[in-house]
């Protein structure tokens, strides 16, 4: 009796143990992977300063006209007047940061430089997206003959260096334009995308909610747009923040070598850098130094942020 007695006590504590953490479970409510992320996120102070380098940039950009206070285009009377090939105006009134080599207010142009060096950005970053999770989607779901050619294509344009591709695409059209560069840069991003998700998918094809589908008869089809896929999209966005930082460099540098949008009147940070920054560097070098100061920051901006996305995101770091 006194056996049976002393089993009957351990399991009631362990059931009055069970039912209290149930009890501070429910009051405290579960913490999921993406709220517990967020809550290192806004106590990790790279994750801070490159989000507000983010915020700055996006409403500089998105407000460009409001907040410029100049047309990027128009040539100013008192800037031509003392406009030579040796002197270009520096800080006047009216025109914080000058002149460029045409008359042009240059903080205007530098302001309107971020919405286009964003638009660029986001086009390139999301098609490159796009056809990356495709491709991607594609070879994990399917596996076999299909895995293997995507995978080697991808291995392929993985083992050259991604400006240098970037540069043979453009090379390759027959005029250059904006869209040539927002082309070359996405494709440079499309095998990133690919293998990663790839590699996302694969893991989720042995996960237990994966087999436990497939043991009830669900389509493959249902499997891997419903159970795969939706669990493989978060490493792929973490990557997309920092494939942006990429974009941008690499259009800055093409638009920089000669071969991006040849329209000198397009403010572009990139373009500003490689026309006029280089060119009159020795009469006026703030014409290379804040362009490239500014695409410096955002590249930083978008690599901190990405960098403790990643690491907050990882679940080896749950505590």
């Amino acid at each position: 009796m006194s056996g049976t007695g002393g089993i009957s006590t351990l399991a009631d504590h362990k059931r009055r143990r069970i039912d209290e953490l149930t009890a501070r479970t429910a009051d405290a409510g579960g913490v999921s992977l993406v709220r517990e992320a967020g809550r290192r996120l806004l106590r990790d102070p790279a994750a801070i300063v490159g989000a507000v380098i983010i915020l700055l940039f996006l409403v500089v950009a998105i407000f460009a006209p409001l907040v410029a206070p100049h047309d990027p285009v128009q040539q100013f009377p008192e800037l031509t007047r003392d406009l030579t090939v040796d002197s270009i105006p520096g800080t006047t009134a009216g025109h914080p940061l000058g002149s460029d080599p045409l008359g042009r207010d240059f903080a205007s142009r530098m302001i309107h430089g971020a919405r286009q060096t964003l638009f660029v950005g986001v086009l390139a970053t999301l098609i490159g997206l796009l056809l990356g999770v495709l491709l991607g989607a594609v070879a994990g779901a399917l596996g076999g003959a299909v895995d293997v050619l995507i995978m080697r294509i991808t291995d392929v344009m993985l083992a050259l260096p991604s400006l240098l591709l970037a540069i043979t695409l453009v090379a390759l059209a027959s005029e250059s334009s904006q869209w040539t560069v927002i082309i070359a840069v996405a494709v440079v991003n499309v095998p990133v995308f690919a293998r990663l998700l790839r590699g996302s998918m694969l893991a989720q094809r042995e996960s237990d909610h994966v087999l436990a589908a497939r043991a009830l008869g669900v389509k493959r089809r249902d499997i891997v747009l419903r159970h795969m896929l939706p669990n493989s999209l978060t490493a792929v966005i973490v990557q997309a923040t920092l494939t942006f930082a990429v974009a941008i460099l690499d259009a800055a540098a093409l638009s920089f070598l000669g071969l991006g949008d040849p329209d000198i009147n397009r403010a572009e940070w990139g373009l500003m850098l490689g026309v006029d920054g280089v060119r009159y560097f020795e009469v006026r070098p703030e014409l290379a130094y804040f362009p490239a100061l500014a695409v410096i920051l955002v590249a930083l901006g978008f690599t901190l942020l990405g960098e403790s996305m990643r690491e907050a995101l990882d679940p080896k770091n749950r505590r």
